[in-house]
């Protein structure tokens, strides 16, 4: 099943620990759909944000959202598309 890029992403995470893998790790934390799966995921950061997704994480938060660890590939830098977002 395919999702719209849309409803797949909530939300960016912009705590301090999210600003850090950004400069450290090439990569931005979402806040997604609790059954989004990786791929839709992938696909969603790369239409919406027109970059090459290397791999994504997620977890379960105790608050019973779901955070997704996204790290660019390496021509693309996190740091540009979170600056286009607002959060740096």
């Amino acid at each position: 099943m395919s999702k719209a890029s849309g409803t797949v992403i909530i939300r960016i995470v912009a705590t301090e620990k999210a600003l850090g893998l950004i400069e450290k790790e090439n990569t931005l934390t979402f806040i997604v759909q609790r059954n989004a799966k990786k791929h839709e995921v992938k696909r969603a950061i790369e239409e919406l944000f027109n970059v090459k997704v290397e791999r994504v994480r997620t977890l379960i938060t105790p608050k019973g959202f779901k955070k997704a660890y996204v790290k660019l590939s390496p021509e693309y830098k996190a740091s540009e598309v979170a600056t286009k977002l607002g959060i740096i």
